[in-house]
């Protein structure tokens, strides 16, 4: 039986990029597989069906426009995020309080900050240097806590814990060390040992019940994750749904 404190870690976490790569599907198959989801039995881990801003009128009409993840993009300077609203909106209009904007700078989070914009950070890809340090990943963590800024994170995070896997879905794929999504998030709670947490890939160091989550002595309570995931980190973008929740079962934690 799921504990009340996976529950609240994992409601709605898991935003669904079919149409990214490594899967790449068509909008047929990702629309598909997504309705699918969303009857399924895991559909309370489902997130949104994230989709480019130009492919968004492929879409079929009978998908409500809030279950789509459309706005994210990317900026490298203040004067991009500044300009937001007219590249991507239109003139005139204002980016939706709720758009991700994906950084590599955290010198860029004041301007995030003060648009009351989200951030997004890159955590894979199909080649091992796209993966970030662990380092890189806690600092973030702490920048966007320190700027009150919220914050998703998307690529590479098709299962919970760090581990080497291949990085494609083709024959022969190479393998590289991936982060887990659950090492992310929880680091996320415990920011005084997101380093350590991000590098765990021990699940026994991990132990769930209704009450919360201990990780090696130090304990984040249900009512502090429901919490966080309302306010800091709100989910991650996979092209997969069905790996995360397989390596799930497959720990005892669903």
């Amino acid at each position: 039986m799921t504990t009340r404190s996976v529950h609240a870690l994992l409601e709605h976490l898991i935003d669904y990029a079919g149409l990214f790569p490594p899967a790449a599907l068509t909008m047929q198959d990702a629309v598909r597989n997504y309705a699918r989801y969303r009857d399924g039995e895991y559909s309370w881990a489902l997130g949104k069906f994230v989709v480019p801003q130009a492919r968004a009128v492929e879409v079929p009409k009978e998908f409500p426009l809030s279950i789509l993840g459309v706005d994210e993009v990317k900026a490298t300077t203040e004067e991009e995020i500044e300009g937001l609203a007219a590249v991507n909106w239109g003139a005139g209009a204002s980016p939706a309080p709720q758009t991700y904007v994906e950084i590599a700078d955290l010198r860029l989070l004041d301007a995030i900050a003060a648009r009351g914009l989200r951030a997004k950070i890159r955590t894979g890809g199909i080649t091992p240097d796209a993966f970030p340090a662990i380092d890189d990943i806690a600092g973030f963590l702490r920048a966007c806590k320190g700027k009150g800024v919220a914050f998703k994170a998307t690529a590479g995070l098709h299962h919970p814990l760090r581990c080497v896997k291949p990085l494609t879905y083709e024959p022969n794929a190479p393998t590289g060390t991936m982060h887990g999504f659950i090492n992310v998030f929880l680091a996320a709670a415990l920011l005084d040992h997101a380093d350590d947490v991000l590098a765990e890939n021990d699940p026994r160091a991990f132990a769930f019940d209704d009450d919360g989550v201990s990780w090696r002595g130090h304990r984040v309570s249900t009512e502090a994750l429901i919490a966080m995931r309302r306010d800091f980190a709100t989910s991650f973008g996979s092209c997969s749904f069905e790996e995360p929740i397989h390596d799930l079962k497959e720990l005892g934690w669903l």
